[in-house]
């Protein structure tokens, strides 16, 4: 079994991917893992060894990320002369399939949003969501559901009827 701090490192690459796809800049994004890096560094005394490290993780960047949001402040990005560009040029409908993807999931609420790119994207179990974000995990199984039908309908152009009813 690895020590705390190796396993620590071996998650950066996920947290950064979640956190580009979460956030939607790349400066965000990483100022985001950094600061979730650093707590999670100053907390590893408190780690459970025999718990996941990956969720305890996306935990505390899950809880950043929501301190963020209520906070208010002035989004900005660095452009620079440095910034990588991608090897292969995309051709203009993958340009367009990602932009629009992109707009779908912009569209959805962030509870939506956050359950969703962690299943999909970070392949982590329901379980694994729950315990990251402090849920249930049926409260995870019904937002990841809302979700996925909500980004189908905004890919395919049509609106979503909402089920729920008001109730006086």
């Amino acid at each position: 079994m690895q020590d705390a701090s190796t396993q620590l490192v071996a998650c950066i690459p996920r947290l950064r991917r979640y956190a580009r796809a979460l956030i939607g800049n790349h400066t965000g994004a990483d100022d985001l893992v950094q600061d979730t890096l650093e707590r999670g560094w100053h907390k590893l005394a408190t780690f459970q060894h025999d718990s996941n490290m990956r969720a305890w993780l996306f935990g505390i960047m899950h809880n950043m990320h929501v301190d963020r949001i209520r906070k208010p402040s002035l989004l900005t990005e660095e452009l620079d002369d440095h910034t990588p560009m991608p090897h292969v040029k995309a051709t203009q409908t993958h340009g367009l399939e990602i932009r629009d993807m992109e707009y779908a999931l912009r569209q959805l609420r962030t509870e939506q949003r956050e359950i969703l790119l962690l299943v999909a994207l970070e392949e982590m179990t329901y379980d694994e969501v729950a315990a990251s974000l402090g849920i249930p995990v049926g409260t995870v199984m019904s937002r990841l559901s809302r979700a996925r039908e909500k980004l189908r309908a905004v890919m395919e152009g049509r609106t979503v009827a909402s089920l729920l009813k008001v109730v006086k």
